[in-house]
């Protein structure tokens, strides 16, 4: 991709699933690339897996001190960014009925307040150099509805209509679009699929299977790229074409 190489580039949630393979994309385009995840043990498999990474650092972006710390860190280690790759995010299987008020804070507090925390940290830094990429992570849940998963849909049709608005205000220093996957096998649906459920969520799928980290990786690279220059305030589906069909699609 054109406009990658040497551009200093932080990815959430980097440590694992679409967040690793998206590090590893941007390494191969030789891109300089920090990591901020919450899970230690990930952290350091990252540091082990990827020995070109720029940085790994442990913070919780549900968190808006420690998000702020952090970015403190990454501070001494990038002088600036780039490219922001907003992409941490949990998701926990539960009927409406069942969900507590603290699996909802939970759950909104790292998809929709750990986006916000970010990017305006990103942004302020974005700014400062003359400009560059947010790339916020929504998903199809938040644009079309799917049982099981309130507060997540919630969530992350809030991360779309925060994305969209900082595209308005965020212009023409920074472009700013939101990536929405489908059924994506990775870690965290691995654990949550039995192999009945992925028999089920594959037979929806006209490609006829789950999408990889590495095809949502891929989009990242070409949205953070010289190659999308004018590419803003958008939000782009990556599912195999599950939901082209509307209700059509939900059989």
């Amino acid at each position: 991709m054109r406009g990658l190489h040497k551009k200093r580039i932080l990815i959430t949630g980097g440590a694992s699933g679409i967040g690793f393979a998206t590090a590893r994309r941007f390494l191969e385009e030789g891109s300089q690339v920090v990591i901020f995840d919450r899970d230690p043990v990930a952290c350091d498999r990252a540091r082990d897996e990827l020995p070109k990474l720029s940085g790994v650092i442990q913070v919780d972006v549900a968190d808006e001190e420690a998000v702020a710390e952090a970015f403190l860190v990454l501070d001494g280690i990038f002088k600036g960014l780039d490219v922001l790759i907003n992409n941490a995010g949990i998701s926990i299987w539960h009927t409406f009925m069942e969900i507590s008020g603290q699996e909802w804070r939970q759950v909104i507090n790292t998809n929709l307040d750990g986006v916000f925390y970010v990017a305006q940290q990103a942004a302020r830094r974005i700014l400062a150099g003359g400009g560059g990429v947010i790339l916020n992570m929504g998903s199809t849940n938040g644009l079309t509805g799917y049982p099981y998963y309130a507060d997540y849909n919630a969530s992350k049709a809030g991360v779309i209509e925060l994305s969209r608005s900082m595209a308005l205000e965020l212009g023409p220093e920074i472009r700013v679009n939101a990536i929405c996957p489908g059924f994506i096998m990775t870690p965290m649906q691995a654990a949550e699929y039995t192999p009945e459920m992925r028999a089920k969520f594959e037979a929806k799928v006209p490609l006829g299977r789950l999408g990889s980290p590495q095809d949502v990786a891929a989009l990242f690279a070409f949205l953070a790229s010289d190659e999308a220059a004018f590419i803003n305030g958008q939000c782009f589906v990556i599912d195999g074409g599950e939901i082209a069909g509307g209700l059509a699609s939900q059989g």
